[in-house]
C-alpha cells in the first residue's frame, strides 16, 4: 500500500473522525461511543504530534495523536496517544509507519514516555504497539464499563531510549 505521512490538518476532520468513529463502532478501540466534534478534537490534542497516513488519492488512512496525561510539570514528558486506522487499510504498515512518526516528533521535543490502554481483545493493536518497543505495565481490571460490561485495559508504555 503506498501512502504518504504528514501532519493532520483542519481539513483531515471529517476522515479523521469517521475513521474514528469506525474505531469506536468496533467496539474494540475505546470506552468512548461516540466520536467528538473537531473542536474538542483539536482543543484535546497536542497539535505538534498528529500525523495522518494519506493515500494516493490523498485520503486518509489513519491517524495518531497524542494528549497530555497531566498540567503537572513533571509530567510534561508523558503523554497518551491514540491511533486509528481506516478498516480497508488495517494490516498493511499504515499503524506501524503511524507509531514512528509520533515517536519521532515527541522525541524531538523531549517527550520521553508514551502511554496507551488498550483492550485485551484487541490483539492487534497490542502486537502493533509490542513492535514499536512499548511494554506492557499490567492490566486495569474492571476499570470501565463498556456497553453495560466491565471491561479490562492493558496499560502500555514506550520509554525513549535516547532522552535520559
Amino acid at each position: 500500500m503506498s501512502y504518504l505521512l504528514r501532519p493532520m490538518r483542519a481539513d483531515d476532520a471529517d476522515e479523521v473522525l469517521t475513521i474514528y468513529q469506525a474505531g469506536l463502532d468496533s467496539g474494540q478501540a475505546s470506552f468512548e461511543t461516540r466520536a467528538p466534534d473537531w473542536a474538542a478534537f483539536d482543543t484535546g490534542r497536542l497539535p505538534d504530534h498528529r500525523h495522518v497516513a494519506a493515500g494516493p488519492d490523498g485520503s486518509v488512512l489513519g491517524w495518531i495523536a497524542v494528549s497530555a496525561t497531566s498540567a503537572r510539570p513533571a509530567y510534561a514528558g508523558v503523554v497518551e496517544h491514540s491511533v486509528y486506522i481506516r478498516p480497508d487499510a488495517q494490516g498493511q504498515g499504515v499503524g506501524t509507519a503511524l507509531l514512528a512518526a509520533v515517536i519521532a516528533s515527541t522525541e524531538a521535543v523531549g517527550i520521553w514516555t508514551i502511554q496507551s490502554g488498550v483492550f485485551p481483545e484487541n490483539t492487534a493493536s497490542l502486537a502493533l504497539h509490542e513492535r514499536a518497543g512499548f511494554r506492557r505495565i499490567g492490566t486495569r481490571q474492571r476499570i470501565a464499563r463498556h456497553h453495560g460490561r466491565w471491561r479490562d485495559v492493558i496499560l502500555l508504555e514506550r520509554r525513549s531510549p535516547t532522552i535520559t
